[in-house]
């Protein structure tokens, strides 16, 4: 006879194997978006049977993995001071979370594959909007460019974020020094153009 605690370790298994499963899809996908579910499976060591008892679809292991991505980057964002000058707000933010940004562009690669555009844009709203309020603070106190919209300017921060990703990758770029180089090419790239009389 089955009872109430004989059943307790099982769901505890099952939550080991969720974790485990979620964990190992942020790692394979934030290296390749193309990553198979087989690939996921090996780096979580469960089997693919059990992957997919969890799991039923790619669909929704992404979506797993890109919330749990934001979730941990949107941690990080919260724990950041954003408040004074704007320049130095968005150097910590950069600084601290810079590699959770750039793992979670490679992911949202992925998602946009398989999840409807209005998921994604319903997952991506709030973190997108405290960096957004940043950079239209920047802009409205004059410290940021304003010739260029807003939105391209945290685009721009995001590419430059994922470039450095794939230079650490290939061996290109010391992790170290890549917080420092991103902000100081965001930062420069956000600085009002200064305009020359004739």
């Amino acid at each position: 006879m089955t009872t109430a605690a004989s059943k307790t370790p099982k769901r505890a298994d099952a939550r080991k194997n969720i974790e485990k499963i979620t964990q190992a899809a942020i790692e394979c996908l934030g290296q390749d978006p193309d990553a198979s579910l087989g690939q996921v499976a090996q780096a979580a060591g469960v089997g693919r049977v059990t992957l997919y008892g969890h799991f039923p679809s790619r669909e929704l292991l992404v979506e797993a993995a890109l919330v749990r991505a934001l979730t941990d980057g949107d941690r990080v964002l919260e724990a950041v001071d954003l408040t004074g000058d704007p320049r130095a707000a968005l150097r910590a933010l950069i600084e601290s979370s810079w590699q959770l940004t750039a793992q979670a562009g490679t992911i949202l690669e992925a998602a946009q594959a398989v999840l409807p555009p209005g998921r994604i844009r319903e997952l991506h709203a709030e973190p997108e909007a405290r960096v957004n309020h940043l950079i239209r603070r920047g802009q409205a106190e004059g410290v940021f460019r304003t010739d260029l919209p807003g939105s391209w300017l945290a685009s721009s921060m995001h590419h430059v974020m994922k470039g450095a990703a794939a230079d650490i990758t290939a061996g290109r770029l010391d992790p170290g020094d890549a917080g420092q180089f991103i902000a100081e090419v965001i930062l420069g790239a956000y600085t009002p153009p200064v305009i020359r009389s004739t």
